[in-house]
């Protein structure tokens, strides 16, 4: 868990396996000011000093204490099928970030994935990591939130969503980028739901208050992707994997 090759080409420039000083004054404010779920871990990484400033709830969660847990550590403790797409999806989005300027704090990125306990055994966890502060418009600080959810079901297809004031083109750019992984958006799912309902791409379109050429572009090319041939194998596709429950 501490080689950087493993990590995304961009992401890696930016990241270190400096653990945060749970005792520092401004880890304990985070502590009274920054609400946890039980069966939560969070971290507070800063781009500015390269190391982890906040770290609470990882012992429960995967094992770890939180002065000894990482950047790195955190990265690298994805299950093998899921740290392919879990790098790749890191590296593209903070690099989507970076290239922001405005509103920066309300944008945030989810994955459904498996991570390893410091005991070997694999831990289901629905990960959210978003920018917690910015100056002059770069990212100085971004907030995982780790929260272990044992109603997830996986197949082989990763999930994901991007949220913020471009959500649209923000998924957009990562299925641009991800789609050689088996993966599927928040977006994609959600019209494929429709679909498996028997609506039609226009009535899709109503219902989501998109047009009808922004539901072909969700739809069509998961075709190619998941390798099927017509619709009716493509919700069979889904719910073969889990993708639809």
């Amino acid at each position: 868990m501490d080689s950087k090759k493993d990590y995304g080409d961009y992401s890696k420039n930016f990241i270190s396996d400096v653990p945060a000083d749970i005792e520092s004054a401004e880890a304990l404010h985070f502590n009274q000011t920054i609400p946890r779920f039980p069966e939560e871990a969070i971290y507070i990484y800063s781009f500015k000093l390269n190391k982890m400033i906040y770290a609470c709830g990882w012992e429960e969660v995967v094992g770890y204490k939180d002065d000894e847990i990482n950047m790195l550590a955190i990265v690298n403790m994805s299950a093998p099928e899921f740290a392919p797409f879990s790098h790749d999806l890191n590296d593209k989005a903070l690099k989507f970030i970076h290239h922001k300027t405005k509103d920066l704090e309300k944008y945030s990125f989810t994955i459904e994935l498996k991570k390893v306990h410091k005991n070997g055994s694999l831990v289901p966890i629905l990960a959210r990591v978003g920018v917690y502060s910015s100056e002059n418009g770069k990212v100085t600080a971004i907030i995982g939130r780790f929260q272990i959810n044992r109603s997830l079901i996986f197949g082989k297809v990763m999930r994901y969503a991007a949220y913020g004031p471009e959500k649209e083109k923000f998924e957009e750019e990562l299925n641009k980028i991800l789609f050689s992984h088996l993966a599927i958006s928040d977006k994609e799912k959600e019209a494929l739901a429709l679909v498996a309902k028997g609506y039609s791409f226009k009535e899709i379109a109503h219902e989501l208050k998109v047009s009808h050429s922004a539901i072909e572009k969700r739809i069509i090319p998961l075709y190619k992707r998941f390798d099927v041939k017509s619709l009716t194998h493509l919700v069979s596709f889904a719910y073969d994997n889990s993708i639809l429950p």
